[in-house]
C-alpha cells in the first residue's frame, strides 16, 4: 500500500446529512467512553472490563480491532494492485491460526490467568526474557499506533480537506478521550458498534460499484482489458511453483504456506495482546475460548467488501493507476466519491472513520495494559493500591498517543505503510511464537532458551531486512521478504534454544503446572454457565467449521 499525497481528486463534496452522521458517530463513541466509566472501578475493570464480556461481544470486538486503516485500505489497495492473491492474508493467514488460539492456545493463556501476554513469558520464562518482550511490544505497538492514524489523517487530508496535523490531533483527541474515559470497555464496546458502521458502510459500496461492472462476469471481462492487469490477478494460487514465480506477491507457495500462513499469521493472531486482549475480558474460559473463533466467521467475508472493492477499482479507474494519476491505496476513497450519492456517501465515510479509530484503539489499549501491569507493576513500582494502577493506565493511555502521534510521523517516511507492518510483524511477532510454541510443547526448555531464542528471532529478521534493502534482488517483492524474514527468525529461534537448552538449567515440572501441554491439567469446564454446552456453542464445531469455509472460499481462486 502506498500511500498518496492529499489529492483534490478525492475531494467529498459532503452534505449537511453527511456531517450529521459524522456528527451522530463521534457522539456516540463518547457516550459509549462515559457510559463504561461507571462500570470502572478497579485496574481490572479498566484494563481487562473486569473479565466479564460475553462471547460474541469479545469476538467482535477481536475482529473490529483488526478492522483499522491499513487493513480497509491496505488490503483494498491490495486488491486492486495484485488480485485475488490478497485472499491469502484473510484466510491461509488469519482464520487457521485463529482457530489454533481458540482451540489450543488460549486454554493455557485464560487457564493460567495472566494479565497480557508477556506476562505468560514471565511465568514461562523468568523475568529477563518477560522484560526484553514487554519493552519489545511496547515499542512494536506504539509504532503501529502511529501507521493506523498516519493513515487516517492523510485519507482524511485527502477526502474532507483537513489539514494532515489536524487530522492527526483531532482522531488521536477522540481515541484518547473514549479510552481514557471507559478503559478497555469502552475500546470494546466502540469496537463492536464501528464493526457494524464499517460494514455499513462498506457494503453498499461493494453492491453499488458490482451493479457498475455488471456482475463478477463483467468485473473478470473489465480486468482483463485493464493495463497492468493479467490472469493471475484473478487467481490465489497460479504462479506460486517453485522456481516459477510469476504471481504477483513475488512468493512462492512455500513461502506463502510457511511464511504467511504459519510464522506470520500464527505470530500475530496467538501472540499479539492487541488482538488477545479480547479474548482475555470474556466472562469465562468457554467464552475465551470462542472469542477467536466466533471472530474467524466475519474474517471470512470481510474479502468481499474490502478486496472486490480494491478489483473493482481496478477495472474501473485502472489506467489513472498505471498513470500515477491515482494510487492504489486510493481505491476505496476514489470509489467512495465515484458511486455513493449524498446520506449514503456519510455512512461510507463514517465507517472509514470507524476503522481507522479502531484500530488505533486497539494497540493503545493493549500498550497501557502492557505498561502498566508488565513494566511499571512488575519492575518500577510494585505493591502499589490498586488505585495507583487504575490511575497510571490513564495517564499511560495518554502517553500512549501522544507518542502515537509522533511515530505517525515516522510513518510518513516509508512509502509503502502496509511492507512496513509486516516487516515489524515479522520482527516482533514471528520470534515470539516460536517462542512460545516450543515452551508449550517442550518443558525441557529453560529461561534461558526463552531469553536468548527470542533476542536472537528479532536479530534474525532484521539482519534479512537490512539484507534486503541493500539488494532487491535477494526476494521478489519486499512483501516476499517479510515472509522470508519470518521463516529465518522462526528457524533461528528453534536451533538456539535448542543448543541453549542442553546448555542449561530447566525449570523443575511443578513450576510449569498449567502452562505446557501434558504438565497438569487446565479444566477446560470450571466456569461454564447456563447454555455453554450447548452443541452450537462447541469451540471445536465452530473451528472445524470455519477451517471447512476456508477451503470452500479458496476454490473458486485457485
Amino acid at each position: 500500500m502506498v500511500l498518496a499525497d492529499a489529492s483534490s481528486s478525492l475531494r467529498l463534496d459532503l452534505s449537511w446529512v453527511d456531517y450529521l452522521m459524522l456528527f451522530i458517530y463521534f457522539a456516540t463513541v463518547i457516550g459509549i467512553g462515559l457510559a463504561a466509566r461507571r462500570r470502572v472501578k478497579t485496574s481490572m475493570d479498566f484494563f481487562l472490563s473486569g473479565r466479564s464480556m460475553p462471547a460474541w461481544i469479545t469476538g467482535l470486538a477481536f475482529v473490529s480491532a483488526n478492522l483499522g486503516a491499513t487493513e480497509i485500505l491496505g488490503m483494498a489497495a491490495n486488491g486492486a494492485e495484485i488480485g485475488m492473491s490478497t485472499l491469502h492474508y484473510y484466510i491461509i493467514g488469519a482464520v487457521p491460526a485463529m482457530v489454533f488460539l481458540g482451540l489450543v492456545m488460549m486454554p493455557f493463556y485464560y487457564g493460567s490467568k495472566v494479565r497480557s501476554v508477556p506476562q505468560f513469558m514471565l511465568k514461562r520464562f523468568g523475568k529477563p526474557a518477560h522484560a526484553v518482550n514487554s519493552v519489545a511490544f511496547a515499542v512494536s505497538n506504539v509504532l503501529i499506533a502511529g501507521i493506523n492514524l498516519y493513515a487516517m489523517a492523510i485519507i482524511i487530508e485527502a477526502m474532507l480537506g483537513w489539514p494532515q496535523w489536524v487530522a492527526i490531533i483531532v482522531s488521536a483527541g477522540f481515541v484518547l478521550l473514549y479510552i481514557t474515559l471507559g478503559g478497555l470497555s469502552g475500546a470494546i464496546y466502540n469496537e463492536v458498534m464501528q464493526f457494524f458502521v464499517i460494514v455499513a458502510g462498506l457494503v453498499p459500496l461493494t453492491m453499488v460499484g458490482m451493479h457498475r461492472v455488471h456482475g463478477w462476469s463483467g468485473l473478470k471481462d473489465a480486468l482483463m482489458h485493464t493495463q497492468g492487469v493479467s490472469e493471475l490477478h484473478l487467481s490465489a494460487w497460479r504462479g506460486t511453483g517453485i522456481g516459477d514465480v510469476t504471481n504477483p506477491i513475488g512468493a512462492n507457495w512455500l513461502a506463502i504456506v510457511l511464511g504467511l500462513g504459519f510464522v506470520l499469521s500464527f505470530g500475530y493472531w496467538t501472540t499479539n495482546f492487541t488482538e488477545v486482549q479480547r479474548a482475555f475480558s470474556a466472562k469465562n474460559m468457554s467464552a475465551a475460548r470462542r472469542t477467536p473463533l466466533i471472530g474467524a466467521f466475519p474474517k471470512l467475508f470481510i474479502p468481499f467488501i474490502v478486496v472486490i472493492p480494491g478489483l473493482i477499482a481496478a477495472a474501473t479507474i485502472g489506467n489513472q493507476f498505471a498513470d500515477g494519476t491515482l494510487e492504489y491505496n486510493d481505491a476505496i476513497p476514489k470509489l467512495i466519491q465515484m458511486y455513493l450519492p449524498s446520506g449514503v456517501l456519510g455512512v461510507a465515510v463514517t465507517g472509514l472513520m470507524a476503522s481507522f479509530m479502531a484500530g488505533m484503539a486497539a494497540n493503545v489499549s493493549s500498550f497501557n495494559t502492557v505498561f502498566t501491569y508488565d513494566i511499571w507493576q512488575e519492575y518500577i513500582k510494585p505493591k502499589m493500591p490498586d488505585l495507583h494502577y487504575l490511575r497510571t493506565g490513564r495517564v499511560v493511555t495518554a502517553v500512549g498517543v501522544i507518542i502515537g502521534v509522533g511515530t505517525a510521523f515516522l510513518a510518513a517516511q516509508f512509502g509503502n505503510i502496509m511492507t512496513y507492518m509486516q516487516t515489524l510483524f515479522s520482527f516482533f511477532n514471528a520470534p515470539l511464537f516460536a517462542v512460545f510454541i516450543l515452551g508449550l510443547l517442550w518443558k525441557r526448555m529453560t529461561p534461558a532458551a526463552g531469553l536468548w531464542g527470542y533476542v536472537v528471532g528479532i536479530i534474525t529478521p532484521t539482519v534479512v531486512w537490512i539484507a534486503y534493502l541493500n539488494d532487491e534482488s535477494l526476494f521478489g517483492s519486499a512483501t516476499a521478504e517479510t515472509m522470508y524474514g519470518a521463516i529465518w527468525s522462526f528457524v533461528s529461534v528453534i536451533v538456539v534454544s535448542v543448543i541453549v537448552t542442553f546448555l542449561t538449567k530447566p525449570k523443575p515440572v511443578e513450576q510449569l503446572q498449567g502452562l505446557v501441554y501434558g504438565v497438569g491439567t487446565v479444566d477446560l469446564k470450571a466456569d461454564v454457565v447456563a447454555g455453554d454446552a450447548a452443541w452450537y456453542r462447541s469451540p471445536a464445531l465452530l473451528g472445524t467449521v470455519a477451517l471447512i469455509l476456508c477451503v470452500l472460499l479458496y476454490l473458486p481462486f485457485i
